[in-house]
């Protein structure tokens, strides 16, 4: 698998699985049927942040949005959004994302990777971010209309970047199950 950044030429690849997690209605605040442009306007981040594509085979199977988590004196603090084509997902893609934002992130000078709106019931995701040292630091209980389960919880998850990278032990090699809502 090649992480790369995404180019405007990625797009047509990527739309159809956002468009589908988004549908979904299981990890993304999103709202239903956004036509194209207004879903690239959205995904595709600009400079200071960026956007990138997994790619398997000269496939695209994934793709990751980072940037500072807030302007100004919040700038320090970086986020991120993934998401995984569902076709591909199981594969150690949403890993390979989470791992290469991390670096991102380190290389760039933050300090800390802040996820705002992590659904509590998107275990996947949950259990990857946590293998990869992320906590929960906080809970928004019913932010997130789920279309199964109903109002869910929205965690807050960080990583300190100062701190030594390490995996947590035990981590599962899970993969995000579709998407993890960054924003």
């Amino acid at each position: 698998m090649r992480i790369r950044t995404a180019t405007d030429l990625d797009w047509p690849q990527i739309f159809p699985f956002f468009a589908m997690i988004v549908q979904a209605g299981q990890s993304y605040a999103y709202p239903i049927g956004l036509p194209t442009d207004q879903a690239r306007e959205l995904w595709m981040e600009r400079a200071p942040g960026r956007t990138v594509v997994a790619e398997r085979e000269g496939r695209i199977v994934g793709s990751a949005k980072m940037g500072p988590n807030r302007p100004g004196r919040g700038d320090h603090v970086a986020t991120a959004s993934f998401m995984v084509d569902p076709a591909a997902a199981g594969g150690g893609i949403g890993r390979a994302l989470g791992e290469h934002v991390i670096g991102w992130a380190r290389e760039a000078g933050y300090r800390a990777i802040q996820f705002n709106a992590v659904v509590e019931t998107n275990i996947a995701a949950v259990a990857l971010w946590r293998s990869l040292g992320f906590m929960v630091i906080g809970t928004v209980p019913g932010a997130f209309r789920h279309p199964q389960h109903g109002f869910v919880g929205l965690h807050v998850m960080h990583l300190n970047l100062t701190a030594p990278y390490r995996v947590a032990p035990g981590a599962a090699d899970s993969d995000v199950d579709g998407g993890t809502d960054a924003h």
